[in-house]
C-alpha cells in the first residue's frame, strides 16, 4: 500500500493504520504464540508508529513500514527470543464443513494441518517469518524486502530455502508416520 505524497498530507494515521489491524494482530499471534503478548505487541506497534508517523517517508509502502515496526518490536522484546512460532489455532470452521466433507475427511484435514503447523514451528525463525509473510500475509517480494530490511534477492533465496526446509520436514514426518503403522 504505497501512499502518494498528496494522500499522506490529507490522510490521518488512523485511516492508514486501522485497516491493517487484523493482519498485524494475526502476524503477532503467530510470532508470540500468546494472545495477551500479541495484543501487547500490536498495541506497542501502533504506539510506536503513531509517534513516528511524521517520519514516515511519503511514497513508500505503509504496510511494510507497519510490519517492520511490529517485527522490530517483537525481536527486541523478550518474546522475540523464543525459538518457536505456531500458527494461529483459530480456524475458520466453515472451511471444514464443506458440503462433501465427511467426519473422516475433516479428521484427515485437521491432522494434516497439525503436521504442517508443527513442521513450520520446527523451522528456524528467519524461515518461519519469511514463509508467513509470503504465504499467509500474501506480501510481495518487494514488501517482504522492505519489512525485513533485506535485498529482494535475499528474500527469494531465503524463501526458496525455507520452502525446501519445510518440504524436507514434512517428508520426514510423513515417512516417520508410515513406519509407525
Amino acid at each position: 500500500m504505497k501512499v502518494p505524497e498528496q494522500r499522506l498530507r490529507a490522510a490521518s494515521f488512523e485511516e492508514l493504520a486501522m485497516p491493517l489491524f487484523d493482519q498485524l494482530y494475526n502476524f503477532a499471534r503467530w510470532l508470540t504464540q500468546d494472545t495477551a503478548e500479541a495484543e501487547d505487541l500490536v498495541q506497542e506497534t501502533y504506539a510506536k508508529a503513531l509517534r513516528g508517523f511524521s517520519s514516515f517517508q511519503m511514497g513508500t509502502n505503509f504496510r511494510a513500514w507497519m510490519y517492520r515496526i511490529l517485527r522490530n518490536s517483537f525481536l527486541s522484546s523478550r518474546t522475540g527470543l523464543k525459538p518457536a512460532v505456531a500458527l494461529d489455532d483459530e480456524t475458520d470452521e466453515s472451511l471444514l464443513l464443506a458440503e462433501s466433507a465427511t467426519p473422516e475427511s475433516i479428521l484427515i484435514e485437521q491432522a494434516d494441518r497439525e503436521i504442517v503447523q508443527q513442521a513450520l514451528a520446527d523451522l528456524p525463525l528467519p524461515f518461519r517469518e519469511i514463509l508467513l509473510l509470503c504465504e499467509v500475509e500474501e506480501m510481495s517480494y518487494q514488501e517482504i524486502a522492505e519489512t525485513l530490511a533485506i535485498p529482494i534477492g535475499t528474500v527469494m533465496s531465503r524463501l526458496f530455502r525455507a520452502r525446501k526446509a519445510l518440504r524436507d520436514l514434512l517428508r520426514k514426518k510423513n515417512e516417520g508416520g508410515q513406519h509407525d503403522m
